[in-house]
């Protein structure tokens, strides 16, 4: 076959990319559609250069004992294709245009193609897990994980705007937005691999602090670059109404009465207010508290990952996990 071009992350793990490349060719294999406009935004999708992190969480806690290759390749390829999905309909809600640095799905082929794309990589989850799960317990995990990014994205709706959003109401909505995912990939690798269920909890208790500061990280990119180098313009959650950790330290500083007349423009905000609010943001000290945020739940990960046996998968895991506290993309 044809290796897929991997994001250059994975240039440092030479070992990892074999599997990654199978894991990207297994969701082609699985995308058996017969319109051609929703398999040309599916695979524009799956070929967009994404990290495949949670595939790569996966596959690497599924090293601790040795297992059956080929269903640990399909079981990440069921954590990414659900991931694309979700990234998929992500974009419809918000009506974005620009996912990794190209033209949403939904803006270059309009929302019912990118709605029928999206349900369809939730059919091919299951499709996949029914083939290769050894139990129904991965099917029934993987189900409830969808609601859990499913509630997380309604308690995001349901603080739109809403300048009183707590550090609490924050960590809630990221919890099931993203780290749940990051949770379920180490769960998965580890209790399919034939792993104790004290392994796989500890693997889920270090996905789930890695998830977390993995999109606290995301968060503080969106204060620190340029739209340029975040791949979309710059604080769309902010103008789409989605009040991230910088922005919420800084609420409350004494920079508060400086952001309110801002954030009550809502929707209306200009890009040079947005910015206006990025600069108000950084001298607040917002952008620091939430990097300290991200550290301690990159620590929590760290200290996770090192009770773990001493096998080659864990040496790896803990130069990934630190990698991603020091990403700039």
């Amino acid at each position: 076959m044809q290796a897929t071009q991997l994001h250059p992350l994975w240039r440092d793990y030479p070992a990892l990319q074999p599997e990654l490349q199978q894991v990207m060719q297994l969701m082609d294999d699985n995308i058996n559609i017969s319109d051609p406009a929703i398999t040309a935004a599916i695979l524009d999708m799956i070929h967009s250069g994404g990290k495949l992190l949670r595939p790569a969480y996966c596959l690497l806690f599924s090293q601790f004992k040795p297992t059956e290759r080929h269903r640990m390749i399909a079981l990440a390829a069921s954590l990414e294709t659900l991931h694309t999905a979700t990234l998929i309909h992500d974009d419809i809600i918000d009506d974005s245009k620009l996912r990794r640095h190209q033209v949403s799905i939904q803006q270059q082929f309009g929302k019912d193609v990118a709605v029928y794309a999206g349900d369809y990589l939730f059919v091919v989850v299951f499709k996949i897990l029914s083939h290769y799960s050894s139990s129904f317990r991965s099917i029934q995990l993987n189900s409830a994980n969808m609601e859990k990014i499913l509630i997380g994205e309604i308690h995001q709706k349901d603080r739109h705007f809403h300048t009183e959003i707590t550090l609490a109401d924050y960590q809630e909505q990221i919890q099931g937005k993203t780290a749940e995912l990051f949770a379920l990939s180490c769960f998965l690798g580890a209790y399919e691999s034939g792993q104790s269920e004290l392994f796989a909890n500890r693997a889920n208790k270090a996905g789930m602090a890695i998830g977390m500061a993995f999109q606290i990280l995301d968060d503080i990119l969106d204060y620190q670059e340029t739209s340029q180098e975040i791949g979309k313009p710059v604080l769309e959650d902010l103008a789409e109404g989605v009040y991230t950790s910088p922005l919420i330290y800084a609420l409350q500083t004494d920079y508060r009465q400086q952001l309110l007349p801002l954030l009550r423009k809502q929707g209306q905000i200009t890009l040079a207010e947005r910015q206006q609010v990025q600069s108000l943001v950084i001298a607040a000290g917002g952008v620091i508290k939430a990097k300290q945020l991200a550290k301690k739940y990159t620590n929590t990960a760290l200290r996770t990952l090192k009770h773990l046996p001493d096998v080659p998968a864990r040496a790896t895991l803990l130069q990934l996990t630190q990698q991603l506290l020091e990403r700039h993309n």
